[in-house]
This record gives structure tokens, sequence and C-alpha cells, in this order.
């Protein structure tokens, strides 16, 4: 039998994101200058979080939460796992696929506007 952790209460279980390495726009970090992350990966939530439609997350959601309350798990063994009350997270990230737009097309007879797609 697996052991597993299950959050009680307002909480869910998050996977901190480890520190990042290198910037976006490609700076290389030196390691004794390593920032702080506070985002992390949903892991687990509790039955009572689950139930509440306040909170939209979900299981794997991207979060940002304030590492204040974090109770950290002693589970693994690099210690990425935090208990976090629901109030402490901050934001979700969400993706949304790109819609496809539609516009007018003007032809060479000025009567007839045709649509296509603007991706084309």
């Amino acid at each position: 039998m697996d052991d597993y952790v299950e959050p009680l209460g307002k909480r869910i279980l998050i996977r901190k994101d480890g520190p990042r390495q290198k910037t976006r726009g490609g700076i290389v970090l030196p390691d004794q200058s390593e920032i702080p992350t506070i985002t992390g990966r949903i892991v687990e939530i509790s039955v009572q979080i689950e139930r509440d439609l306040d909170f939209p997350i979900l299981k794997y959601d991207k979060v940002l939460f304030h590492p204040k309350n974090a109770i950290p798990v002693d589970f693994e063994a690099d210690n990425l796992l935090y208990v976090v009350p629901i109030e402490d997270i901050v934001a979700v990230f969400r993706r949304v696929e790109a819609p496809v737009t539609k516009r007018k097309k003007r032809s060479k007879n000025a009567d007839v506007d045709e649509d296509f797609d603007a991706e084309e």
C-alpha cells in the first residue's frame, strides 16, 4: 500500500517549483543568489476545498502562494511538498487557447463579402 498526504480543512498540498537557475532573458544566476520561488503545482486538494465552488482550483493547477503559513511536509527526500491554507493561494495560472477570429474580406465585387479565418 502506498503512502500519501491528504490535507484537511481548507488546505491544499503543493509541490513547490524549484529555484530558477536562469532568467527568462537567459542570464544564468549564481547559486548563492537563489531567488525564492512561491509557485508550485497542486498535488492534492482537501475534500472541503474540492466541494467549495468559491475556490475554482483543480489538481495539477499551477498556483502562486504566500509561503508564510506554508507547512513543509517531510515526505520526500527533496522536501518540496507544502500544506498551504487556501487563503494563502493568491493566483492560479490559466492558459487560454487563442480564439480563431473571423473578419470580413472585401472581394472584387463590392456587393459580396466573404468570411475567412484570420490565421490563413
